[in-house]
Parts: C-alpha cells; sequence; structure tokens
C-alpha cells in the first residue's frame, strides 16, 4: 500500500506542476520511448540474473507492496515453538525427541504453530540446531559460529533480489538516454520539416531522459531499498532462533532462554515478558492460530 501511495504522490506532484507551468501531459505520452527503455531495462535484467532470482524478485517485489514482515504474533508463535521444543529435550530422552526434527510435519508440536512450519526455511534451520544440540559433543561456541555463517549467508540469499533491482536502477539514466539519443536521430531525419514539427519530435526524445530518470529514482530504486527492508525483517527471526537455542544450551531454562530470543526482537515488534508467558509459554499460540 506504501508503495502505490508513494508513487501517486510522486507522478501527481511531478505532473501537477507541470501542468501549472502551462505544460501539456499529452506531450508526455511517447509510449515508444517507455517501451525502449522499459524493454532494455527488462532485458539487461535477464541477461544480468539467473531464473531463481528472477522469480525471487518477483516475490520480493510483493512482499514489499505488501509490506509482508513478521508481526508480533508471530513472534509469539515462534517463541511458542521454541519453548515447547526446549521443554521436550529437557524432559525426554532423545529417541523420544528427534522424531519431532526428523519429520516435523508430522509433528505434534510442529503442527501447532502452522504459520512456521509453513516456511521450510525456518523450520529447517530449528530442526538443523536443535538434532546437534541432541548428538550434545558440539560445543556452544561452534553452534554460535555455524549459525552465524548460516545467517550470513539466508541473509545474502535474500538480498540478492534488491542489488539486482537496484542494479536496473542504476542503470535506468543511462538507459533513458539511448531511448533519447534514438528519438534524436529521429528528428534528424525531420531537419526540413517546420520548427513546431521538429520541435515536436525533440521534445518527444527529451521524455526517454525523463523517464530513464522518473523510473530509476521514483520506481526501481525505492522499491529496492524497500525490499531490503522488508527481507531484512524477515531474517532477523533466524537471530531470534540463535540466541534462544544458545541460551538454552549453555544451561539457561527454557523460560530464561526465550528472554535472550525476546531481546533480539526490535522494540516495536517485541512482546513484553508478560505476554510471552501469558501466551508462548502457556500454550495459547496454539489455540489463537487453529482459530
Amino acid at each position: 500500500m506504501g508503495v502505490i501511495l508513494g508513487l501517486a504522490i510522486a507522478l501527481g506532484c511531478i505532473l501537477g506542476s507541470f501542468m501549472a507551468m502551462g505544460g501539456h501531459v499529452s506531450v508526455l505520452m511517447q509510449p515508444w520511448e517507455f517501451v525502449i527503455i522499459l524493454g532494455a531495462a527488462f532485458g539487461t535484467f535477464i541477461i544480468a540474473n539467473p531464473f531463481s532470482v528472477i522469480k525471487d524478485t518477483i516475490k520480493a517485489t510483493l512482499e514489499a507492496m505488501k509490506e509482508a514482515v513478521p508481526k508480533q504474533k508471530d513472534y509469539l508463535s515462534l517463541l511458542g515453538l521454541l519453548y515447547a521444543l526446549m521443554r521436550e529435550m529437557r524432559s525426554k530422552s532423545r529417541s523420544e525427541v528427534e522424531g519431532h526434527f526428523d519429520n516435523p510435519k508430522e509433528s505434534s508440536i510442529f503442527q501447532q504453530y502452522p504459520t512456521i512450519l509453513k516456511d521450510d526455511s525456518i523450520t529447517n534451520f530449528i530442526c538443523d540446531y536443535c538434532r546437534l544440540i541432541l548428538v550434545g559433543n558440539a560445543r556452544p561456541f561452534e553452534i554460535e559460529a555455524l549459525m552465524d555463517e548460516e545467517i550470513h549467508t539466508i541473509s545474502q540469499d535474500a538480498l540478492k533480489s534488491a542489488s539486482s533491482l537496484q542494479t536496473v536502477a542504476d542503470a535506468l539514466p543511462a538507459l533513458g538516454i539511448v531511448a533519447a539519443v534514438l528519438g534524436v536521430v529521429k528528428a534528424m531525419g525531420h531537419l526540413n520539416e517546420s520548427p513546431e514539427v521538429l520541435g515536436h519530435y525533440i521534445g518527444a526524445a527529451l521524455v526517454g531522459t525523463f523517464g530513464g530518470i522518473f523510473f530509476a529514482y521514483a520506481v526501481f530504486a525505492p522499491i529496492a531499498s524497500k525490499i531490503k527492508l522488508v527481507r531484512g525483517k524477515k531474517t532477523r527471526i533466524y537471530t531470534v532462533i540463535k540466541q534462544t537455542l544458545l541460551a538454552y544450551m549453555n544451561g539457561a531454562m527454557p523460560q530464561i532462554a526465550l528472554e535472550y530470543g525476546r531481546k533480539t526482537i526490535s522494540a516495536k515488534d517485541r512482546p513484553t515478558i508478560d505476554v510471552v508467558e501469558q501466551e508462548a509459554i502457556s500454550g495459547q499460540p496454539a489455540t489463537k492460530e487453529a482459530a
């Protein structure tokens, strides 16, 4: 919603001011200039990126437009799941617990938290490190180093779409010049025409420069920045998992380990201790999600 609102404000101010200065919006309607600019941008985007990144960029753009970031209820679900798993690992034998991590989709604990279970990346991250905890041979600082490396890799992969869009944004002003040059070439073929006709051709060519700069700095660059913010918040969940499980490995009780994870949540979305105790620890999230 914010992306659409921002574009509406930008276009409204630009076109409104242009009209207030006596300009005619119809002069800016040069579809072939925009086809040159956007077509060239799309072509270079395909050249520069593998299909997996192209597909992820579409997904990331939709996430940015919807502002699909974790909310407090999502963090509460995560903390509730981690608490239930840590309590199982603390009170039961390895053979009784490892089934939850070998097949989480069939796990009675994971099934209580469908919003977490549907994200394969987060589910696999939790299961992998809980298995290492069950084995018991790895030391906490070794697990922490491994977690940091994996989180870094996840973050880098998540931001590839933002980087690819930013590259397109950086190229668009130059592609606008390409469209403008082609327009000037066309105008040069009509030098024998009247000044009014020649002025129309030159004005159409300059629209290409305008279009390249506008799409670069008012569309693609802001969307790339929004994707970076949204994806950054989404990958923050892995840090919450990391701090919670590391605290448990270092001997903290499950309730205390949750507090280590809770503190890594941004202040805006961080639930209070009382809310965590009431909902995550008491098991109420499962009831809410089912509802």
